[in-house]
């Protein structure tokens, strides 16, 4: 978790996302680490899931496309050993709870440490529910990173006290993907959190523009996925420049707020 803290200090930091096998192995091991090249501080691995009830139709193809390809949980974890032979990046796996727990709660964070996995999402798991995976976590150092939307209201508070790693605001209702507006009503719940806790915050959902990635300054972090996986819908074959590219310009916008 330290290593989290760590990455998302300077208050402009960048996170990026990719769906673990897409758009093949060995172009989603170069293009994930092509990302922390380019500047992300941490980078989100999503699990492709037959049913992302959270997702878009970006992630979504990209999802059916992985297991179209009969990837499973091990090519995961095998994708994570690739990625750790070339960069050293805070990583944190974004999944659903069912393949989690069918794979086995303490396996899967026993797998994560070994493979230096800092910290899992996963966003269908009920606040209520959370009691023993969080404990099991806390026992492998694991974060278990927590979802804040515009909805959550008075459960603000209880959600906040589950969190480590960071928290993620989500910053637009719905599911993810680009959008055109985004509201501004995720900055004060920002200033919200920061009143009940240390722990770093970070905006994501919709976010693709250099302006929108300069609307959040009071956040630590941004979280830009479907714009990343759409690059490398686009350019499955060599994305690298355009990822680059792309990533900059959001960092750029990120230190021109601070």
């Amino acid at each position: 978790m330290n290593e989290i803290t760590q990455a998302l200090k300077n208050k402009n930091a960048f996170i990026g996302f990719a769906v673990a096998g897409y758009p093949n192995f060995e172009k989603s091991a170069k293009y994930i680490v092509d990302m922390a090249n380019a500047g992300a501080d941490l980078i989100e691995i999503g699990i492709a899931f037959s049913d992302p009830s959270a997702d878009g139709p970006t992630i979504m193809n990209a999802d059916q496309k992985v297991l179209e390809n009969g990837s499973k949980t091990e090519d995961v974890f095998r994708l994570i050993t690739e990625i750790r032979k070339d960069t050293n990046v805070p990583l944190v796996f974004l999944t659903y709870t069912n393949p989690v727990f069918k794979y086995g709660y303490e396996k899967f964070l026993s797998k994560m440490k070994s493979l230096d996995v800092q910290g899992i999402i996963m966003p269908d798991m009920p606040l209520e529910e959370q009691e023993a995976f969080i404990n099991i976590a806390q026992q492998y150092g694991r974060a278990f990173i927590q979802l804040v939307t515009l909805q959550s209201g008075n459960r603000l508070p209880k959600i906040v006290s589950h969190a480590s790693g960071f928290i993620y605001v989500v910053s637009s209702l719905g599911i993810t993907g680009s959008r055109h507006k985004l509201s501004n009503e995720a900055n004060e719940i920002v200033t919200r959190i920061k009143e009940l806790t240390d722990i770093p915050v970070a905006v994501g959902f919709g976010i693709n523009t250099y302006d929108q990635a300069k609307l959040f300054s009071s956040a630590d972090a941004i979280i830009v996925g479907s714009a990343l996986v759409k690059i490398i819908e686009e350019h499955p074959d060599d994305a690298t420049t355009y990822l680059t590219e792309f990533i900059q310009k959001m960092k750029g916008a990120r230190n021109a707020t601070n």
